[in-house]
């Protein structure tokens, strides 16, 4: 119990100390505003920005996977790039005490959910004004986007096809349908159909990813390391340092991704088309065997490297 007071302390302090920084930027590009641009010509002003860097809430019926985004472009100067820094640094800290949490006191979770917003009155009283839920935590520790160096031009696009692959055994897959409704005709269907195949074949889960602003940025000047573009994501305001305070050349992406995948499908899928295991959206290797080999080619160098890398170390 101890611990768990201990790091809800600590929580509650990193909180605290995100909620002032992200005032102090909000408070700073109010009193000196500089030039900017958000998606759908909305005007950036410090409220806007504002509700941008303090929307840390669910919305009824959002999936929890979910975040929303402020796509925007901000340039800044030396002492708004400060701000941003603290800002991060915040987050930074908030994600790092959370993840302690998360390993140590999981039953905490929920309790932090509710207890934070009753930190800040005015955060708590647009909590209820707005009819929102709990604190979203992710939204709370994602940083905001900085550009390496003033850039020349932002080319933005939405990128729909984003997907996450976890890698699967039959075990593991027979575990987690033995979790559901085995009563359940499609539970014992699936059932049927792993058993029909090798235990050791790999399977794979796959989790679509929600549609994401995807920004390349063109740099005015190339970078000490050569570079002269970076492509990144945009959740939030993009913060450029620029001096000159100029803003780049921006395209006008659409408002909202579009609903179906583009991108057309790539000729090396190492999946198959149809999902195996429905419930769990698990799919099949096409050759499970390349794949096998693959993954065991893969932790060989892993482990080369490493030995390599103890080796090379210095003994004290």
């Amino acid at each position: 119990m101890e611990l768990q007071y201990r790091l809800l302390a600590e929580l509650e302090a990193d909180f605290d100390r995100l909620i002032e920084a992200v005032d102090r930027l909000a408070q700073r590009y109010a009193a000196s505003p500089t030039p900017a641009w958000a998606l759908g010509d909305a005007p950036v002003d410090s409220h806007w920005l504002r509700r941008a860097l303090t929307d840390f809430w669910y919305q009824d019926g959002q999936d929890g996977r979910e975040t929303r985004n402020y796509i925007g472009v901000i340039v800044a100067n030396s002492e708004m790039m400060t701000g941003v820094a603290d800002v991060n640094a915040a987050k930074a800290r908030f994600a790092t005490t959370l993840k302690t949490i998360r390993q140590s006191a999981p039953r905490l979770m929920p309790e932090i959910k509710a207890v934070l917003p009753f930190r800040h009155p005015a955060l708590h009283d647009h909590l209820r004004g707005q009819g929102l839920a709990r604190l979203h935590l992710k939204q709370c520790w994602r940083q905001l986007p900085v550009a390496d160096a003033p850039i020349s031009r932002a080319r933005l696009a939405w990128y729909t096809s984003g997907r996450s692959i976890k890698r699967l055994s039959v075990e593991q897959a027979a575990e987690k349908l033995g979790q559901m409704d085995t009563a359940a005709a499609h539970i014992r269907i699936q059932l049927r159909k792993l058993g029909d195949i090798p235990d050791g074949e790999p399977l794979a889960q796959i989790q679509q990813q929600a549609p994401v602003m995807r920004a390349n940025l063109f740099f005015r000047e190339a970078l000490d390391d050569g570079r002269t573009r970076r492509a990144m994501n945009l959740p939030l305001p993009l913060f450029i340092p620029d001096p000159d305070l100029k803003l780049p050349s921006i395209n006008e992406p659409p408002l909202q991704p579009p609903r179906e995948r583009k991108r057309a499908r790539r000729s090396d899928q190492k999946l198959e088309d149809d999902v195996f295991l429905p419930s769990l959206r698990v799919y099949r290797y096409r050759n499970p065997s390349l794949q096998l080999a693959e993954e065991r080619e893969k932790k060989e160098k892993e482990r080369s490297n490493q030995a390599a890398a103890d080796h090379d170390t210095p003994s004290g």
